[in-house]
């Protein structure tokens, strides 16, 4: 299962009820692969805490980045 949370993807923040602190509105987050949550309607997210946390999948929208621009927010965010 670890393998499968280390694959990375990029999603936007559409709603942030209940956790204005963890999320911010309009922002680019990674988030992990993760099936059991996706069957649960959730997606993990590396919140504003650096670390990864469970959101409702209807908080977020997928976002496809140009490679050159994911490699660069990527390194930025380590």
């Amino acid at each position: 299962m670890a393998e499968s949370r280390n694959k990375k993807r990029f999603v936007v923040c559409i709603r942030n009820t209940g956790y204005p602190a963890s999320l911010e509105l309009r922002k680019i987050y990674q988030a992990l692969t993760d099936g059991e949550a996706e069957t649960h309607g959730l997606v993990r997210v590396i919140d504003e805490s650096g670390e990864d946390y469970l959101y409702p999948q209807s908080f977020f929208m997928a976002v496809e980045l140009p490679q050159r621009v994911a490699s660069a927010v990527r390194r930025a965010v380590g």
